[in-house]
């Protein structure tokens, strides 16, 4: 059984980014369990000094613990202003402080939604970066990049069956990457 963690990039509750999200985990495959980690709303700008003088904050603490416990990471984000969303970013940059940190070798999917062409993709390509970095093991392909979201959402739930499927897909593909990666 996998376990994996889902952090959303967007706060927004009715985002694309958190409907897909949900729709991944509605989707799990068999073997599969996909929970939303804590959010990260409340986390302060990353400040060395902070970290120095009361050490991580109770919501990078739980963050961090999820992270922890789980076999692998869904990361479920949209592109601003082409990279990754500022209040993940700076989430990761808190977690990448700790002497254990929770990506390192850690299963890592991405998904993303945009009204656009491109549907996030500049932003998974940063996150990339960013997560190797710090070593978390990448999940390659398929890749999840719905475009022209608008079109393929409707109350709240992912109605466009391609995409779906591709969902489907990668999810399964994921299960198999994490059980490679566990070994």
């Amino acid at each position: 059984m996998a376990n994996v963690v889902a952090i959303c990039g967007s706060l927004r509750k009715g985002s694309f980014n958190r409907q897909l999200m949900n729709t991944s985990i509605e989707l799990a495959p068999a073997g599969m369990t996909i929970k939303e980690a804590p959010s990260f709303a409340a986390v302060p700008v990353y400040n060395h000094d902070v970290q120095d003088s009361s050490g991580f904050p109770k919501e990078v603490e739980a963050i961090h613990q999820a992270i922890l416990a789980a076999d692998g990471v869904l990361i479920v984000s949209p592109e601003y202003n082409w990279s990754i969303p500022g209040g993940m970013k700076n989430t990761i940059d808190w977690l990448s402080r700790y002497k254990e940190v929770c990506f390192k070798d850690k299963p890592v999917c991405i998904q993303s939604a945009a009204g656009g062409l491109l549907g996030g993709s500049r932003m998974q390509y940063h996150l990339r970066m960013t997560l190797t970095a710090i070593e978390a093991q990448l999940f390659g392909k398929p890749e999840v990049l719905v475009t022209f979201a608008a079109k393929k959402f409707a109350d709240g739930k992912l109605t466009d069956q391609p995409t779906i499927d591709m969902v489907k897909q990668q999810l399964a593909e994921f299960g198999k990457f994490i059980a490679r990666v566990k070994v």
